[in-house]
């Protein structure tokens, strides 16, 4: 005899579909998985939630270092399962796990070691970034570790992922740099250009051979002109090109993240928290491949140099500043934070809505955008509390 699938049901709030928002809406999970219209169960757990409150998909982070004072650059199963459960707690319900620039064998028995936790289900896949950079626009990557993207060497972190490898990020007006991307995208490997100090027209070239993500547009790019519009200009009128933006108030004004969301439209952004180690974890020191990083007041700086070193975000805080901050829509946020990034990586026919047969990973936001829930695969990470 089969046994009977646990299920449970979620009314009341506000659910966001792909086909737009439903007033006291209705999700319905059994086991692992969303179900379809199915009769009233009285052996299902419900949850009665307020009319105010909001259930949207699990987060897609396309880009993450790290949290809960753990870093994926480490390459120990310990350290990242910290950061991916401190991410999962604030709403991040699948996550890709980028490196930092360092040595190629290093990052080679990184990426071997991080494909298990992808074999496994933990991780999504594995982003370099780096060391195939700019040195002008290098941020927080060890410069003496910065080489030319060589194809062979490309290549050689690709395959030492061991078919997990799911986006590299570097500077196409290197030597090497567009074969590079073309070599990507031949093996279906997202290339994405960031840390690039490239020009308007080599950016357009980059995007010919194959390229389709900005990595933290605006950030570690020339920055737009009217004579000289680089890197981001190519990057936000072009339709094949989503654009990752990290909103956390640091990284990019709110008149800026508006700008580029509204030109590039949701389906083209990626909300992504590039989160080090002290994500969830608190001010403080840490490190960043063989970098020293300080976190005062929830920013994360070089120690030498000054140079901001990704974030503390969360994608719970990057979804609240944008509904409350920026007044996005919260559909064309939910596109952002979940649908969008899914599509990128390939993974949209199991996570970044909620529809039938998807696996059962949401989020229950409060009515002023706070989480108090998280579903995972049918397991509850937070579960949200009810008066």
């Amino acid at each position: 005899m089969v046994a009977r699938k646990a299920r449970m049901v979620l009314s009341g709030a506000r659910v966001v579909l792909p086909t737009g928002v439903v007033e006291d809406g209705r999700v319905t999970v059994e086991g692992s998985a969303i179900a379809g219209n199915v009769p009233d169960d009285r052996q299902a757990t419900a949850y009665e939630l307020p009319r105010d409150h909001w259930v949207v998909p699990g987060f897609v982070d396309l880009h993450v270092h790290g949290g809960g004072g753990a870093s994926f650059s480490a390459g120990t199963a310990e350290e990242a399962l910290t950061a991916i459960g401190t991410h999962r707690r604030h709403g991040t319900t699948t996550t890709v796990a980028s490196t930092v620039t360092g040595d190629l064998d290093e990052l080679a028995r990184q990426a071997s070691a991080l494909s298990e936790l992808v074999e496994q289900g933990d991780l999504a896949g594995l982003h370099f970034e780096g060391p195939f950079i700019s040195h002008h626009r290098c941020g927080a990557h060890e410069p003496s570790l910065l080489r030319d993207p060589d194809p062979a060497d490309v290549r050689k972190l690709v395959d030492a992922a061991r078919g997990t490898a799911r986006m590299m990020t570097l500077a196409p007006e290197l030597p090497g740099g567009l074969d590079s991307v073309r070599l990507l995208a031949d093996h279906g490997v997202i290339a994405a250009v960031g840390h690039t100090d490239g020009s308007y027209d080599t950016t357009r070239a980059a995007i010919d051979a194959g390229a389709t993500v900005a990595t933290h547009l605006f950030n570690a790019m020339p920055p737009l002109a009217h004579r000289a519009p680089g890197p981001i200009a190519a990057l936000l009128e072009d339709e094949r090109v989503s654009v990752e933006l990290i909103n956390d108030g640091v990284h990019l004004h709110p008149a800026v993240l508006e700008l580029a969301f509204h030109r590039a439209g949701a389906s083209r952004v990626a909300l992504v928290t590039d989160a080090m180690g002290a994500a969830g974890s608190g001010d403080g020191f840490y490190p960043l491949g063989g970098l020293e990083v300080e976190v005062k007041d929830g920013v994360a700086r070089l120690v030498e140099g000054g140079s901001i070193a990704g974030s503390t975000l969360t994608l719970d805080t990057a979804f609240r500043r944008a509904a409350t901050i920026d007044r996005i829509p919260v559909e064309q946020i939910v596109e952002a934070v979940s649908a969008n990034p899914a599509r990128l990586l390939g993974v949209a026919d199991r996570v970044g809505s909620l529809e039938p047969g998807k696996d059962a990973d949401l989020v229950v936001l409060d009515g002023e955008f706070r989480l108090v829930g998280v579903l995972r695969k049918g397991e509850w990470v937070v579960t949200p509390e009810l008066h």
